[in-house]
């Protein structure tokens, strides 16, 4: 997938736990661990929500774009 989740280094950044952002957040540990680990297929706006309220970031600091690499076609033989 090419939408990177780097709320891991937020919450370094913060010296926040997991356990502490779930708390304040209202999230259930498991759920925020699926996020936290790039498993996620989605996100609600409300969660990013309070994450940035919570770690009073922006959106683009939990969330990054990285295009992934298309290989190369085979050559016609």
């Amino acid at each position: 997938m090419a939408i990177r989740v780097n709320l891991d280094r937020v919450l370094l950044d913060r010296r926040m736990s997991l356990t502490e952002l779930a708390d304040k957040v209202g999230i259930t540990l498991a759920n925020l661990s699926i996020l936290k680990t790039g498993k996620a297929r989605a996100v609600r706006f409300s969660t990013l929500d309070a994450l940035c309220r919570e770690l009073n970031c922006q959106p683009a600091d939990i969330l990054e774009y990285e295009p992934e690499e298309i290989a190369p076609a085979k050559a016609a033989e």
